[in-house]
């Protein structure tokens, strides 16, 4: 009976009050995460929903490690619980799951009352992100934007486009071309960035006044809209 006891742990309960600390802490801290992470998202695609679960996994991971504390058989119980889940949600950027993975680690660092450890580790992830998002060599992503317009396929306006993307763009990115109208047009896709703000009309207007081009579209990224 007393290995038995040994193997499984001391059970010390905790109070209301080191619950709500270090629930707290969790938050707070995982909060600050997740704002560096909006501050440096970029991108076509955001999600309100992938914030909301890093901050929520950060409390749970807390929670699970203040329920296991230190005995074998809760987290053994857990684990098996674990298991019968199964997480299907894609992430399409690794740094999303970097992002994710941080907010556990805080949780668990939280969980486990290192205070000190969680905090530090918190505020140097998060400088660290920003000194990534302002670094030379890290490609920023303002006035960025996804153009799609129609043209036949031997349309002469193909060689106006590119003078159009040279006078209002910093960069146009070909990424995909697929017939359109049973083949009689050709959808162009660009990823593209302006110049700044106020070349977004410019170029529609340019883009609008060449003869074959049909149906323009410029989707902007906003870091608030989910798509």
């Amino acid at each position: 009976m007393e290995d038995l006891q040994t193997l499984l742990g001391p059970n010390r309960l905790l109070n209301l009050s080191e619950v709500l600390v270090a629930f707290s802490v969790a938050f707070v801290l995982s909060s600050i995460v997740t704002a560096v992470y909006r501050m440096t998202h970029h991108g076509l695609s955001y999600s309100r929903l992938f914030v909301q679960a890093m901050q929520l996994g950060s409390i749970t991971s807390c929670m699970m490690i203040m329920v296991i504390g230190n005995n074998l058989a809760r987290g053994l119980g857990i684990l098996g619980a674990l298991a019968i889940i199964r997480f299907r949600t894609p992430v399409r950027d690794p740094r999303d799951m970097v992002f994710l993975f941080s907010c556990l680690a805080i949780g668990i660092g939280c969980g486990a009352r290192v205070f000190a450890v969680a905090t530090v580790g918190a505020l140097f992830f998060s400088a660290v992100a920003l000194y990534l998002y302002k670094a030379p060599f890290s490609a920023q992503s303002e006035f960025e934007g996804l153009l799609r317009f129609l043209l036949p396929p031997n349309s002469k306006s193909h060689q106006h486009v590119q003078e159009v993307f040279s006078e209002h763009l910093s960069s146009a990115t070909l990424i995909a071309i697929r017939e359109a109208a049973q083949g009689d047009l050709l959808e162009y896709s660009y990823q593209t960035r302006l110049l700044n703000v106020d070349s977004q009309q410019k170029l529609m207007e340019a883009i609008q006044a060449l003869p074959d081009v049909e149906e323009p579209s410029l989707l902007m990224q906003r870091s608030t809209v989910e798509i």
